[in-house]
């Protein structure tokens, strides 16, 4: 029974160098004894799969039947199949080609979200230290009370940078930073440390509170606004984040003279003399550092004061030095 194709079924079919037979008799390839050029070794070994299967399956015809005549249907079948492949193959290429753009658009996305959201925290300020040098008091203190460049900032409830409205003062406390008494009241030495430390201003003719007739104004802060959590020791990169505030605070207080009272206080004051940073109290004692251009002096702090009473009197000639140097013309 002749297979009934049109003539461009047969072109097609001889393009990709399939001949045509009958049903049920063998086939084989052309008398080159290959695939042409253009078949792929992936169609080949389709075709040759096929072919076995066809040859596995195809009832026996008589042996009489002509040499030249085969299974026309199973040809044809492994023609579609190999067409197949190859469109599967170029449609998951594309399919892939097309997974890898959009993996790239989601990734420039997410590059562009990234970006977003870093320019919405340099332009809060909450977070971009580069600001704080040109803020006033109320800026300021806005910024240190939702600050959350370090670890610190878990552990505060209340700020220890307060708006000054312009306050300056010749004489500068810097403490350590706050414990939970002076997060609790958001002001650093409270308590009985708090009321020490104005006895000792007030000798000094200073005082830490309102201006009274008589006493110089005394600006007292800590160098960290924010309580460690759980009271941890503060980590000297934490504290460098922090020495942002202090150094605005400088610059709108304008002192004369600073007054470090405290281990933590020391580092970051003595930063600009790294070799006496690390020295204990007593050998930073009685020298002059600089910190931002003013004057440092290093003294017990409160608290150690009332837990080594004999030190008071190392303290009181640390303060008449602090006020040499307020008489001594710059």
């Amino acid at each position: 029974m002749p297979l009934a194709l049109e003539t461009r079924q047969r072109a097609m079919l001889l393009e990709m160098g399939v001949r045509v037979w009958l049903p049920g008799t063998d086939f084989a390839l052309a008398a080159t004894g290959g695939l042409p050029d253009a078949v792929s070794a992936a169609q080949a070994s389709n075709a040759g799969a096929l072919r076995a299967g066809a040859a596995s399956m195809a009832p026996h015809r008589d042996a009489g039947a002509s040499a030249a005549q085969g299974p026309a249907s199973a040809v044809a079948a492994a023609g579609r199949n190999v067409n197949t492949n190859l469109n599967q193959h170029a449609d998951t290429t594309s399919r892939l080609g097309a997974g890898a753009e959009l993996g790239a658009a989601n990734t420039s996305r997410l590059g562009t979200a990234t970006n977003t959201d870093s320019a919405l925290t340099r332009r809060d300020g909450a977070n971009d230290l580069s600001q704080i040098a040109t803020m006033d008091w109320d800026a300021l203190a806005r910024t240190a009370a939702d600050c959350q460049a370090c670890g610190l900032c878990a552990g505060r409830s209340h700020s220890m940078l307060q708006a000054q409205s312009g306050r300056r003062a010749r004489w500068m406390v810097v403490g350590d930073p706050p414990n939970e008494d002076e997060d609790a009241a958001g002001q650093p030495f409270t308590g009985e440390d708090g009321l020490l430390l104005s006895n000792m201003l007030k000798a000094v003719g200073a005082t830490r509170g309102d201006v009274v007739p008589g006493l110089e104004a005394a600006y007292v802060t800590a160098v960290s606004k924010c309580r460690p959590p759980q009271g941890r020791v503060p980590q000297p990169a934490e504290l460098a984040q922090c020495a942002a505030y202090l150094q605005r605070e400088i610059a709108l207080v304008q002192p004369a003279v600073i007054v470090a009272m405290g281990r933590f206080a020391n580092q970051v004051l003595l930063q600009e003399h790294p070799q006496d940073a690390a020295l204990p109290l007593d050998r930073q004692r009685g020298k002059v550092y600089r910190y931002q251009g003013v004057p440092v002096l290093v003294t017990y702090s409160p608290q150690a004061l009332r837990r080594r009473p004999a030190d008071k009197a190392k303290a009181w000639a640390d303060l008449c030095m602090a006020m040499d140097l307020l008489q001594t013309p710059v």
